[in-house]
């Protein structure tokens, strides 16, 4: 068996070489973003989701870049038609609500940290007067010890003298993860008074050992300048680097509202390891969200904000949860 310095090691390189093959595979010319999703943003409290954080480099990629080849291999896409590719790394605290009990808590979720890096592709073109926005998603990481997620938790709440996290002994044991993601959004955009409206469903779905569900959803921006802006800022489990800007546009800004639903039929997070015994608790097969915020873009910058209503995950949950989510993008 590894030893504790030695898995953090190995962990270690594993990242340093995800992140060295990001970056020098990376276009020196991209939209740079930081999200952080935190029950502090809302009127939550300081359990379940309670805390992510994410990095999202998003570019378009050169003629003879690696991201266009794959596409061409894709079924139904299309490297010559390629809109972007974005580049994510992150991590995601999950706990019980009462952090301060040391014991197994059996009624609420695990504790549980994911590490993650990610790529996604993205297309969008037109077709019957309707914009058809494609978001392909591929990530891998760890849930676990080697996530960092205790380390991180107990470190920030020292910092600010909030409630010690004592629970963290019965967190889910190390899992590699891997997972596929796939959406479709259908949005039309016609003028309203002086402004613009964008509107339209979405398709789409996850599959791997740590997500696995269909979902489909409902939304609409509405705005000035909508035409400088794409999309909906996401929030996990949804894959980040859909949402985009055109750069030196002057100022713009628009408030959007969504819901989606998502038939879950595994959830890593809730239902414990795959193949050693964990914590687990018995999730809902259908979970809805519903978010609202707005962005506002300067030239080069743009901040949005979002704050999510989550219906039960899991039986035991009583009442829904609330967190938000900021997002500052920068073109470089």
């Amino acid at each position: 068996m590894k030893s504790r310095r030695g898995k953090k090691c190995y962990w270690s390189w594993c990242s340093g070489l995800l992140l060295g093959f990001l970056v020098t595979s990376a276009s020196a010319d991209g939209l740079l973003s930081l999200k952080v999703e935190n029950d502090a943003f809302s009127a939550g409290g300081d359990g379940q989701y309670t805390n992510g954080v994410e990095v999202i480099w998003a570019f378009e990629p050169p003629d003879r870049h690696w991201a266009r080849r794959l596409a061409d291999v894709i079924p139904g896409w299309s490297g010559s038609t390629l809109a972007g590719v974005t580049y994510r790394l992150g991590q995601q605290i999950y706990t019980p609500e009462d952090i301060e009990v040391e014991t197994l808590i059996k009624d609420d979720r695990p504790y549980a940290g994911l590490l993650f890096g990610g790529i996604s592709l993205l297309s969008e073109r037109e077709h019957g007067g309707l914009r058809l926005a494609d978001s392909l998603h591929i990530d891998v990481g760890i849930v676990g010890p080697a996530s960092g997620a205790e380390v991180v938790q107990r470190n920030f709440h020292d910092l600010i003298a909030a409630d010690k996290p004592r629970g963290w002994d019965n967190q889910l044991e190390n899992e590699p993860v891997i997972n596929f993601g796939y959406e479709r959004a259908w949005l039309k955009q016609q003028d309203v008074a002086e402004l613009s409206l964008e509107y339209g469903p979405s398709a789409g779905f996850a599959l791997g050992n740590l997500y696995t569900y269909a979902s489909s959803g409902l939304g609409f921006r509405l705005g000035e300048g909508l035409d400088r802006s794409f999309g909906i800022p996401s929030v996990a489990p949804a894959q980040g680097g859909q949402s985009s800007f055109r750069r030196d546009r002057g100022f713009s800004w628009y408030v959007f509202a969504a819901v989606e639903g998502r038939y879950t039929a595994h959830n890593l997070l809730l239902d414990g390891n795959s193949f050693e015994d964990s914590h687990s608790v018995d999730s809902r097969e259908w979970v809805g969200d519903a978010q609202v915020g707005a962005a506002l873009t300067w030239d080069r910058w743009q901040i949005a904000y979002t704050y999510l209503w989550r219906s039960e995950e899991f039986e035991e949950k009583d009442g829904v949860d609330q967190f938000g989510s900021i997002v500052l993008s920068t073109w470089l």
